[in-house]
Order: C-alpha cells, then sequence, then structure tokens
C-alpha cells in the first residue's frame, strides 16, 4: 500500500492503495464516485472515461502511480448542476437508451470540445472512437456534440 494525494474534481483527497489500483477503483471503491462505469476492463468500450487534464483516459487501465500531479475530472465533476454543453446537448438529443456508457462517451465529447471547439465529422468520430454503446445511439451522440460545438462557440 502506498499513500496519494490526487485532485479530483477540483478538491485533494488522499487515498491509501497499492500503486497499481486502477483508477477506476480508486474512484469507485475508495471514493464512492460510482458515475464512472466498469464496462469491459481492458480499455475497449470506454465505459470507464475520465479526464487526466484535459485527455479523455481509460481509467480502468490507469494505475493510480502514473497520475502524479495531474487533476483527474469524473462525470460528477464535469459540472455543478449538470448544465456542461455537453451534458444539455444530451438531454436536448434524448441520447441516453440504457444510459450504462453515457458518463464515458460524455467525457470523450467534453474532452474532445475542449481541444477542438468547432469539429469536424471525422474528428467527432475518431475522437469518439472505442466508446462503444450497446443501444447503438452513435447518430444522436454525434448531434449532440455538434449542438454542444455550436452552443459553446455561441
Amino acid at each position: 500500500m502506498a499513500n496519494y494525494s490526487l485532485r479530483i474534481n477540483g478538491k485533494q483527497v488522499e487515498v491509501d492503495v497499492d500503486p497499481k489500483t486502477p483508477m477506476l477503483w480508486v474512484l469507485r471503491d475508495h471514493l464512492k464516485l460510482v458515475g464512472t462505469k466498469y464496462g469491459c476492463g481492458i480499455a475497449q468500450c470506454g465505459s470507464c472515461t475520465i479526464h487526466l487534464g484535459d485527455a479523455a483516459v481509460r481509467s480502468c487501465q490507469l494505475p493510480v502511480a502514473v497520475v502524479g500531479n495531474q487533476s483527474i475530472t469524473t462525470i460528477e465533476g464535469l459540472s455543478e448542476n449538470a448544465d456542461h454543453p455537453v451534458q444539455q446537448a444530451w438531454l436536448e438529443h434524448d441520447v441516453p437508451q440504457c444510459g450504462y456508457c453515457q458518463a464515458g462517451q460524455i467525457m470523450s465529447a467534453a474532452a474532445l470540445l475542449k481541444n477542438n471547439p468547432n469539429p469536424s465529422d471525422q474528428d467527432i468520430d475518431a475522437a469518439m472512437d472505442g466508446n462503444l454503446c450497446r443501444c447503438g445511439t452513435y447518430v444522436r451522440i454525434k448531434q449532440a456534440i455538434k449542438t454542444a460545438a455550436n452552443s459553446e462557440s455561441a
């Protein structure tokens, strides 16, 4: 076990865990931030996507020991009142079906728009590649990202 001081959703927290513990389990089991979902466990489905700095990363394959001083943002920390433009666009386009993948989808979309506020269709496809939705809401996801992009630049 080792003690880590992490900055998560704007707050400094301490955890005492094995250095190899994936951030997903630190978030869910130790900090009770359960919005980040376990999907495949091998970084292939995107359900566990969080932000490490400004980048979207898969938390199921991110050992706590490599986080260092980088800030972490989870779906709980994306906005105080679920009013992030991506979250609002998700509602406007009625994106969620079963909802399981949505936190990861939203985190990937938010990272895309933070780094590229006016993405092309190809940019969206590339950024969202690997975020799987078993309900097949990909068309609505793309429309929501475009709406969020337009609202952020307005």
